[in-house]
C-alpha cells in the first residue's frame, strides 16, 4: 500500500490540487486575499486555492491533530519593514489564518478533515483513503530509472 510518504510532495500536491478542483469550491474573495501579512500582493497562481488546500490536507495528515495557529506559522514568511526596500532585518509573519481556516472548512464539508475538539483538525478515514488513492496514482506515474535496469 502506497502512502503519502512514498511519493514526492510536489507531485502529490499537484495531483491532489487537480482532484480537489472537482470536489471543493473556491470562494470569490480568494483572488484578492494575500497569503500572508508579510506579502505585498496576492498570489498570482490561477489555482492557488486548490494548491493551498491540497498542501493543507497533506500537512494535516502528517501532523494530526494540528490547529490553525500552527499551520499559520508554517505557511508564514519573512516580513520586511514597512516596504520591500527596508534595511532592517525581517521578522517572521504568520500566514493568513482566514485562508487556512476557510480551506480547512471546505475540506471538512467534503468529509476529508474533521475537527477534534480542543486539539485541532484530524484526517478522516475518507480523507486517508483519498490521499492513499492519489498517492498510489502518483507512484505509478513516477519515472524510476533505477528500476528499469533490473527489467
Amino acid at each position: 500500500m502506497v502512502t503519502i510518504y512514498d511519493v514526492p510532495a510536489d507531485a502529490l500536491i499537484e495531483e491532489l490540487a487537480a482532484r480537489l478542483e472537482e470536489r471543493i469550491d473556491e470562494p470569490a474573495w480568494v483572488g484578492f486575499a494575500k497569503s500572508s501579512s508579510g506579502n505585498e500582493l496576492p498570489p498570482e497562481q490561477e489555482d492557488f486555492w486548490y494548491v493551498r488546500s491540497a498542501s493543507l490536507l497533506r500537512k494535516v495528515a502528517q501532523n494530526e491533530p494540528v490547529g490553525v495557529e500552527r499551520l499559520a506559522t508554517e505557511y508564514g514568511s519573512k516580513k520586511r519593514g514597512s516596504n520591500r526596500y527596508a534595511v532592517r532585518p525581517g521578522e517572521h509573519a504568520g500566514g493568513s489564518r482566514k485562508l487556512i481556516r476557510a480551506s480547512l472548512q471546505a475540506l471538512e464539508e467534503d468529509g476529508l478533515v474533521s475537527t477534534a475538539s480542543g486539539e485541532g483538525r484530524r484526517i478522516t478515514d475518507e480523507g486517508e483513503a483519498f490521499l492513499s488513492a492519489v498517492a498510489a496514482d502518483v507512484f505509478e506515474d513516477l519515472d524510476r530509472p533505477e528500476l528499469e535496469r533490473y527489467a
